[in-house]
This record gives C-alpha cells, structure tokens and sequence, in this order.
C-alpha cells in the first residue's frame, strides 16, 4: 500500500499538468471569462451609481379638431318669461237664494256654454211666478171692467145722459187698469227669470273648478262678491301669454314698425324648442311708471287643452330681418377675464388667441360670432382643453354641423339674452 504525503500529491499534479497542455488550456479559459465578468458588473454598477437622469423622449404634440366657421342666415329674436292667463274667467254666483238640490258636472271637468252646472230648490219661485201670474188675470179682468164701462158711456153721451168729467174719469180708469195689467205681465217675467236662475248654467266654455259648496247648502244671491262662490270657469283655448317689457325694447319695436299680428314663438320650462306658436294681439296703452315696463300679451292656440292659465314659458319676437352670420360652438369660446377668445390655428400648427364680440346663441348651442374671426379661419373645436397660444398642435379636420331647423321655421332664430322683449304699438 502506497500512502502519499499532501506536498507529494502537488509535485505529482504539476507534474501531470506538465505533461498534458489541453488540462493547462482550460484553467487559463475559465479565469478569462471570471475577469469578463467582473468588469462587466463594474461597468454597470458605475452607470446606475452615477447619479445621472437618464435622457427624455419629447411627448408627442396634441391633436385638436378644427373647423371653419359655419355660415348662415339667422333670425334674431327678443326674448322673455312671461305666464299663460286664461282668455276669459268667470266667477260662478247664484243669483237667486235657496237650497242647493244638486249638482250636475264632475270637478274639473270641460263644460260647454249653456250646461246646467247647480240646481237650486225651484218651488218657492214657482210658486212667486203662479202669483205672479194670477195677477196677470186680475189685471187682464179690471181692464175688461174699465173698457166696457167707458163703452157704455160713450154711447150715452149723445144723448147729453152722462156728463163729460164721468168720460174722463172712466178713461183714466182704462188707462189705469192697462198700466196694471203690463206691471202685473212684468212680475210674471221677472218670476219667470227667478225660477230659471234656479239652474245655474256655465256661461262660458272652458275648464271648470271645484265645486265650493255642496248639495244641501243654503247660498245667497248678491252684487259682487256679497253673493255664494261656487266654482270658476277659465276658457283654455286659446290663452293669452302676458309679459313685460323695457321701454328701450319697446321703442326698438316702434321704429322696426312691429305691430299688433305678429309672431311669437313659446316654449315652456322643461322643453328645449319653441314649439308653441302665436301672435301678439295687445299691448298696453301706457308704461308703468315705477318700473319703466309696458304690458303686453300673445294669443296663443291650446286646442288638445295642453296649456293651462298659470305656467311659466320663454317668450321670443322677432326683433327684425335676417342677416348672414358666422356660427362657432359655443363650447369653443373661451373667456379671459373680461374677454372672449377662440383659438384658431395656423398653416404651420400654431395655435393662436382671437378675441372677437360674440352675439347670441341660436338653436343647437351654436354661438353668433359678430366680430374677431374670419370665415377661413380655422377654430379649435374639440380638444381646447390641451392647446395654448404659442404651442404646436396637430390639427385635424372636422365640421361644425348646422341645427335642424324646426318644421315651420325655414332659418335659424337667435335668442337674446333673457330679460328682454319686443313689443308692439
């Protein structure tokens, strides 16, 4: 058995690397490749140790919609909230007195002129019109009496049998018994009405209210408000549609020789268009004082009964002729203190500020461009929130779509701000 010592074993593994070049080759291979390494990590310790930013990509430049300003020919209008009022209300009052007995109509129901609405106990008036009529034959019995008494004495006159005072006694009688006779046809007239009025009818047709007193009631006949309400009739077709204006407008529509006749166009609080139509039909004769407004009002049709006296609506006239506008989005205005801008852009996609005078907004949120901007110009209509005076800007084409004009509007219609209304003289 052979035991070796540890300096024999390293004498004996040179001497074996000695004699064989391919062991030494890969020893010297595996050391390269540790010193690779190590420098690499050196390399890229020092890159992220020092300190340094890395180098930015420049963002991309925005992308804005652009279009020309659309042209048309608009109608500009005055506007302002006035109320629908009934054309015509009544105040139903009985007017003889007694016992309500029934009643004939369901609480706001349309009733038409003439209906029987309330019946009041008729048997004391028609009992007052037999009276009244029995009188009628007294009276009618005395005239018979006084005319054949005064046809007797004629007759004796030839005969110097009757004196001449007792002729004309007996002819005032006539007289007399005639008067009697038409007083006593009278009262049968006025019992006659007494015992008509004993059924109320509507005189007017329209929308009933409530009824205020019921059957079984006594009600008081009377002037005024001294009698028993009970109900009201309003007409609803058609309603006037009041409302107040400056004296300014009022004398604009003077000189623009607006008058009595013309059109008027409403919608009410919850609706975007005016869909009701009118006509304007009166306008006061004298300017309240304490306010500098004159009264004025519109005659608008209600046949489906849809209005009713009481609602609020926004009023438009046309406040003159036509006129051919350049429209912008009224979302493309932007406001600089005091001032209102848009933003256009150039040939080369620069975005520029221009301030223009802006006039009213007509239908489908287009906003009148008066001043400030030319009909080449191209707006930033979509995606202002990302561009700025100066900056560069990727402009993309688009279009600014008309409104649809209403079906019995042929142009676009401009609305001033509210507040305000054209009258007529």
């Amino acid at each position: 058995m052979n035991d070796l010592t540890p300096i024999e074993m390293d004498e004996l593994a040179r001497l074996e690397e000695a004699e064989n070049p391919l062991v030494r080759s890969r020893r010297l291979g595996r050391a390269g490749w540790l010193l690779l390494l190590a420098a690499v990590v050196a390399a890229l310790s020092w890159y992220l140790l020092r300190g340094g930013p890395a180098p930015a990509a420049a963002p991309p430049m925005p992308v804005v919609t652009v279009a020309t300003p659309l042209q048309r020919e608009i109608t500009e209008w005055d506007e302002y909230i006035g109320r629908f009022e009934a054309s015509r209300a009544v105040e139903l009052r009985p007017r003889v007195s007694g016992q309500i007995v029934a009643v004939h109509f369901q609480d706001g129901q349309f009733v038409r002129q003439g209906q029987p609405l309330f019946t009041i106990d008729p048997r004391p008036y028609r009992a007052a019109l037999a009276e009244a009529q029995a009188g009628v034959a007294t009276a009618r019995s005395d005239l018979a009496l006084a005319q054949s008494d005064l046809e007797r004495a004629l007759r004796l006159v030839e005969d110097d049998a009757v004196a001449q005072s007792e002729i004309d006694a007996l002819r005032a009688r006539v007289t007399a018994a005639r008067a009697a006779l038409a007083a006593a046809q009278a009262r049968v007239r006025s019992r006659s009405l007494d015992v008509e009025f004993t059924t109320v009818r509507a005189p007017i047709s329209g929308r009933v209210s409530d009824r205020r007193v019921d059957p079984g009631n006594l009600v008081a006949a009377g002037d005024g408000p001294a009698a028993t309400l009970l109900t009201t009739i309003v007409a609803t077709d058609p309603l006037h549609f009041v409302f107040d204006g400056s004296e300014g407008l009022f004398l604009k529509s003077k000189r623009e020789g607006l008058a009595n006749g013309a059109e008027v166009q409403i919608r009410l609080q919850d609706e975007a268009d005016y869909k009701w139509r009118g006509e304007l039909d009166f306008t006061d004769n004298a300017l309240d004082p304490n306010s500098g407004t004159i009264r004025a009002r519109a005659l608008v049709r209600n046949p489906d009964n849809f209005l009713t006296p009481g609602m609020f609506g926004n009023m438009r006239l046309a406040s003159g002729g036509t006129e051919r506008a350049l429209l912008v989005p009224d979302t493309a205005v932007q406001t600089d203190q005091t001032r209102k801008l848009l933003l256009v852009v150039g040939r080369d996609g620069t975005v520029a500020a221009r301030e223009v005078t802006l006039g009213p907004v007509i239908d489908g949120g287009l906003r009148v461009v008066r001043g400030g901007l030319e009909p080449t110009d191209r707006v930033i209509i979509a995606g202002t929130q990302m561009a700025f005076p100066g900056s560069k800007v990727v402009a993309r084409v688009g279009r600014i779509d008309p409104p649809e004009p209403a079906a019995d509007t042929p142009s676009a219609t401009a609305a001033a701000p509210p507040g305000t209304a054209s009258l007529a003289g």
